[in-house]
């Protein structure tokens, strides 16, 4: 720092207060911290004579890209040059550090990016000065305009030859490639933690300031990279005696995150706005906090986060997963962006904690995995710490509850049919129905069975069930069959025993009421022609076999083709019911159950006509499993 202390000595010959980022600005290459590339560059191009006629220094602020400039200056025209390294004491060297040298012409192109400061350059470019050369320094080169860049291309192409432009700009994108191809590009770069705390220290003691490490700590992690941010805010920890940096505290705000707790993120947002921190703040040292947490899981070496808040902030990233950390930071990030041009700032920030902390709100792709990632996680708790697993849905959350095994399930209720039945089709007596218990309640209609559980009975050969309101008549009670042995297995179709075949054992008799329930389902298994023909019967009465009534004789006999569909169809459903004989009903037409009642005929043109009638349904149906099978190639009909 020997360079840095003679121009300081210089600054403040007259007694005034100068920052401490002008009185320690680098006077010589040496002095200039972090930039060992461009202190190599620069020195050896002067040492020997190989400098060039334009140089373009890029880099974030407060890396020394004037200061770097200047030196450059400074070289090029001292009269007691060492090994590429100014003197420092000269007259040219004195002036240069006041900023009253002829010989370096500073322009600020953020002021001055019209075309005319730019033709005002050039014009005075040919004029001599005292020096061996004239320096141009322009900062902020990017800021100029289209006109200005392009009035100065051809003098940067081809400048004087005792002429050297040196253009600085913090973004080299913004910078026309007309201007960066005719110059020698170098690269600026942010000082390590390591080399500013080693500045601070030289700074510290020079100036006799009392702090101790701790405050330049705390400094160092405000200047991010950037040596004149370090000694302003070093200017100002001086000033005030506090050393310790003052932040909002958020650990409450993230807990609420931890937590999925949208009220406490809010009110503790609320508490932070009452105390002073505006939103932009806010939200940057949230990000910051968030950042903390993701490094720790990450790289907990990068973390620059105070001894006693480590803990914390692992155990909150830890509860927060990797994921959600991720998502948080993305999800601050563009509400730091929206909140620029917001109305209302503060609003935009709620919103972003309120759809961190309940990923449900958002149908991202990245809330998505975040709450899969959750699922993931409980599971593997729930399977560390040996927990139970959840329970199956049951009836109260709108399920059936699981029936165990040995539970015996109910038949539906039948409902009474409508229309009048005469006393004489009326059941048999020697059925009667067992009496219920009155505690037991009611089965609820979500707990009884399809008539599908019939045919599922019959296929696999149970015990019969029964149902509380409406039981079946058992064994017992049963009207007595006459007594056959059973066919043996060759007898049936394909080997299968009676029960397999659909035979009626095991199974209960059901009753005309029953039987009338179960018809509409009969009834549309039947082909189109027994359909047409049995639409307008109904059941009068169960015995040993079960009577269906048709409206008259003539009926009847264009029935008796289709008796044999009748009874199969019945025996598919239920076997105990797979016994049918066609009579003639006494009462009259019935009432025409679901399906379409044909009128009854009464002569041989009527029953043409209704043979006809039932052959255009058969056709019909043919006709659509036809276009069917034609629409899809390869496939077969398949017949139960």
């Amino acid at each position: 720092m020997a360079a840095g202390t003679e121009e300081h000595q210089t600054l403040v010959g007259d007694d005034s207060f100068v920052s401490l980022y002008r009185r320690y600005r680098p006077g010589t290459f040496g002095a200039l911290r972090g930039q060992p590339h461009v202190v190599l560059a620069l020195r050896s191009a002067v040492r020997d004579d190989r400098v060039g006629h334009a140089y373009l220094f890029s880099g974030p602020r407060g890396t020394g890209k004037t200061s770097t400039a200047r030196i450059l200056a400074k070289a090029l025209n001292c009269t007691n040059l060492d090994d590429g390294e100014p003197c420092g004491v000269c007259t040219s060297c004195v002036e240069i550090t006041k900023g009253t040298s002829l010989d370096v012409t500073e322009l600020d192109a953020a002021s001055n990016n019209g075309v005319d400061a730019m033709r005002d350059l050039v014009s005075h470019a040919n004029l001599g000065t005292p020096g061996r050369w004239k320096v141009y320094i322009v900062d902020e080169v990017h800021m100029l305009s289209n006109a200005a860049a392009n009035a100065l291309l051809k003098t940067l192409e081809e400048p004087p030859s005792h002429v050297v432009f040196v253009l600085a700009t913090t973004d080299p994108q913004k910078v026309p490639a007309t201007i960066r191809s005719r110059t020698q590009h170098l690269e600026f770069r942010l000082l390590g933690s390591e080399v500013l705390e080693g500045l601070l220290r030289d700074v510290r003691t020079e100036a006799g300031l009392e702090l101790d490490d701790v405050a330049l700590a705390t400094v160092v992690r405000r200047a991010k990279g950037s040596a004149r941010d370090a000694l302003s805010a070093l200017d100002q920890v001086a000033a005030s005696g506090v050393g310790v940096e003052v932040t909002p505290e958020l650990a409450a705000v993230v807990e609420g995150l931890c937590e999925d707790d949208a009220t406490r993120v809010l009110v503790s947002l609320a508490e932070l706005h009452e105390a002073g921190w505006g939103p932009q703040q806010l939200a940057t040292e949230l990000v910051g906090e968030l950042r903390e947490g993701f490094l720790s899981l990450l790289a907990p070496s990068l973390s620059e986060a105070a001894e006693s808040d480590r803990r914390r902030i692992a155990d909150q990233a830890t509860r927060l997963g990797l994921a959600r950390l991720v998502r948080a930071m993305e999800t601050l990030g563009r509400a730091q962006v929206e909140m620029r041009d917001a109305p209302e700032p503060q609003v935009v920030l709620e919103v972003a904690l309120v759809k961190v902390a309940r990923a449900d709100l958002e149908d991202s792709a990245a809330a998505l995995s975040e709450r899969v990632a959750r699922l993931e996680r409980k599971l593997a708790e729930l399977g560390a710490t040996g927990g139970a697993s959840p329970a199956p849905p049951t009836a109260s959350a709108g399920l059936p509850a699981p029936a165990a095994p040995s539970e015996q399930r109910s038949v539906p209720a039948v409902p009474p049919r409508t229309a009048p039945t005469p006393a004489a089709t009326q059941a048999p007596a020697a059925a009667p129905a067992a009496v219920v218990p009155p505690s037991t309640p009611p089965a609820e209609p979500a707990a009884r069975p399809s008539l599908g559980a019939l045919r599922r009975q019959r296929a696999t050969g149970a015990a019969p069930i029964e149902h509380p309101s409406s039981p079946l008549p058992t064994a017992a009670e049963a009207p007595a069959a006459p007594t056959a042995a059973p066919p043996p297995a060759s007898a049936v179709p394909g080997g299968r025993s009676p029960q397999e075949a659909g035979g009626t054992a095991g199974l209960p008799m059901l009753d005309c009421e029953q039987l009338t329930a179960l018809w509409p389902e009969v009834l549309g298994s039947l082909p189109g022609k027994a359909k047409a023909l049995l639409a307008a019967g109904r059941f009068v009465e169960v015995g040993t076999t079960v009577a269906f009534a048709l409206p008259n004789a003539a009926h009847l006999a264009k029935a008796s083709d289709v008796l044999g569909q009748l009874r199969a169809s019945l025996a598919a459903h239920h076997a105990g019911a797979s016994t049918v004989e066609l009579v003639v009903d006494p009462s009259g037409p019935a009432p025409a159950e679901p399906g379409r009642a044909l009128e009854e005929p009464t002569s041989g043109e009527d029953f043409e006509a209704l043979e006809a009638e039932a052959s255009d349904a058969t056709n019909l149906g043919s006709l659509a499993e036809t276009k069917i099978l034609e629409a899809f190639p390869g496939a077969i009909e398949v017949t139960d």
